[in-house]
Formats: structure tokens, C-alpha cells, sequence
């Protein structure tokens, strides 16, 4: 039977995401559950040795029969006609993909974290709204499981079907909402370690990374020496250096946390959190792009 299009939804342990994805009372048992009533064939897979969001779509793509891959996340909403809106965007246009529309719901008054969500809205490419034609992921080989994280693999996705001279194409009406998940306290601290991923992205595509992702701010390089001649002025004696660059560290600190909060809740939890974060998160970042850089030392620029 010809299949002219594929949904692949990668999940691992959040079935209430995945029942209100899919729309039923519906990980396998509940797949299985919200298929006999569905209009439409579903089947779990399993993704196998592999880890993360990357390798989960590997394994729902090829195991899929249709013609076009469409790729959105349990934690996502399409729009009823999000479907037929992307495959008719690639087979009008003949593109190899293309990028749907997010949707993310904010507060009046959201959060840090809430706004930095909200960043799908605009992202160039996102595997939580996208379309691919099953022959130009079988020409890139698919996405590189070395992303274990939900981080950058979309980018990757993206840079590779650039790589290969294929062409993307804008779906404004395939539409998807995000809404934003409750976060525990903190939370951008633990995300932090996704910057290793920056730089696994950077070496396999320097060109487009520099084109396309933001670079670090060079406020975290500063804070990152601040605190270290802090450190060097207090074991070598010197109050005035340790005092001075103790308080260049913190005015980074400070400012960071200032521009965190504009636009943002002012309620005291979130000001202490910003607050508190704002000292760490430079110093974290700066730790695990050099985890990154040990890591992916001898990853190659794609050709």
C-alpha cells in the first residue's frame, strides 16, 4: 500500500504528553490502546541501543512507509490540518523539507525559562515542526545520534540538508502548539550542559554555525577570567586584584539577572532564582563547552 505520509513522535516515559499529542486516551501499550479507534495506522518502535530525541526519529523514519517524514514531539499539539498543510508544502514546491509553525502560549508575565521556550516560535528549524521527504533523509545518512540531547540535532538536521544542496521550504500553516512544560527551580542550570552540543554543531559545520546560531556572549568569557583572578589574587595574597575582580564578576552577575528579568515575572521566587542562577550559569556554560571540546576533538567539518 503506498503511504503518502509518516508521523514520527519520539517519547520515553511521558505518557500524558503522548495521550494529549495523540488526541485519546491512548510509550507501547498506550500506542497499541489508541489504535484500534483511530483513523490512521500507528505502531511503536523502540529505538534500540541509540539515546536521545535523534536516535528515537531514526528509528520511527525508517521504520515508516510513507513518502514524506513528518516530525513533531509528544509534549506538542498539531493543528488538525498541520499534516496536510506540510506534505502539501514539499510536494507543491518540491523541496526536500520543510519548517511548520510553533506556537508557544506565554503569560503576560512569564518566566525566564518560559521566554527562553518561547524561542520554537522563531527558530528557523525545529524537529517539533518539520517535513522531510524519506529520500533526502536516506541521502543524509538520517540525524546524528552523537546529539543525545534535544538540542541542536534539529540545527544538525537542518545544516545537513543545506550540506547537500537540498532545498527547505517555509510551511506557515502546518501549525503546532508547544506549550510550555512546569519547570522545577533552577532548571537553567541543569541545561546548561547542552552547550557541549554547540560545540559538536560548530565542528561539523563552522560556516553555518557562524551563519545561523548565535555565539556565546563574551560576557561569560569575562566572567569566566573575573572569577579566576579572583581566585589567583587571593592565593597569591593580593587583596586589591581578588577584590576588584571579584566585584567585575559579580557586576556580570548582576547584569545578567537584570537582563533576565526585563520583560519577565517579578514574583520573589523567580527574582531569587535569576538572581542566584545569574552567578552560575556563565561558569556552567563555559564548563561544558569545554567538556564539549575534549569530547568532540576529532569530529571533522561535514563535506
Amino acid at each position: 500500500m503506498s503511504v503518502e505520509a509518516s508521523v514520527v513522535v519520539p517519547t520515553y516515559r511521558r505518557n500524558e504528553l503522548l495521550r494529549r499529542c495523540l488526541n485519546d486516551p491512548a510509550t507501547e501499550s498506550l500506542v497499541h490502546e489508541y489504535d484500534h479507534a483511530a483513523p490512521v495506522r500507528l505502531r511503536y518502535v523502540k529505538a534500540g541501543p541509540g539515546h536521545g530525541a535523534a536516535a528515537a526519529r531514526n528509528c520511527g523514519w525508517r521504520a515508516a512507509r510513507g513518502r514524506v517524514i513528518a516530525f513533531t514531539d509528544d509534549d506538542c499539539l498539531p493543528e488538525p490540518t498541520w499534516l496536510a498543510h506540510g506534505v502539501q508544502a514539499l510536494v507543491e514546491s518540491g523541496a526536500a523539507a520543510a519548517t511548520g509553525r510553533v506556537s508557544v502560549p506565554l503569560p503576560p508575565r512569564p518566566t525566564d525559562y518560559e521566554r527562553d521556550c518561547a524561542g520554537l516560535a522563531t527558530a528557523e528549524f525545529v524537529t517539533a515542526n518539520c517535513f522531510c521527504t524519506r529520500e533526502a533523509l536516506l541521502r543524509i545518512g538520517g540525524l546524528d545520534e552523537r546529539f543525545t540531547a534535544a538540542w541542536r540535532e534539529d540545527s544538525d538536521l537542518q545544516f545537513m540538508l543545506l550540506g547537500h544542496g537540498l532545498r527547505i521550504v517555509s510551511a506557515p500553516a502546518a501549525v503546532v502548539i508547544h506549550p510550555v512544560r512546569p519547570a522545577p527551580w533552577g532548571i537553567c542550570l541543569r541545561q546548561q550542559w547542552k552547550a557541549q552540543f554547540n560545540v559538536l554543531l560548530y565542528k561539523k559545520h563552522p560556516t553555518l554555525y557562524r551563519e545561523h546560531i548565535p555565539p556565546m556572549p563574551r560576557s561569560y568569557a569575562a566572567s569566566g577570567i573575573a572569577l579566576g583572578a579572583a581566585g589567583v589574587g587571593a592565593a597569591a595574597g593580593s587583596a586589591l586584584l581578588s577584590l576588584a575582580a571579584g566585584g567585575c564578576w559579580l557586576a556580570l552577575a548582576m547584569l545578567l539577572c537584570s537582563r533576565r528579568l526585563r520583560g519577565t515575572s517579578k514574583a520573589p521566587s523567580h527574582v531569587a532564582e535569576m538572581a542566584i542562577t545569574s552567578a552560575a550559569i556563565p561558569l556552567l556554560s563555559l564548563y561544558w563547552r569545554a567538556i564539549g571540546i575534549l569530547r568532540y576533538r576529532d569530529v571533522a567539518p561535514h563535506s
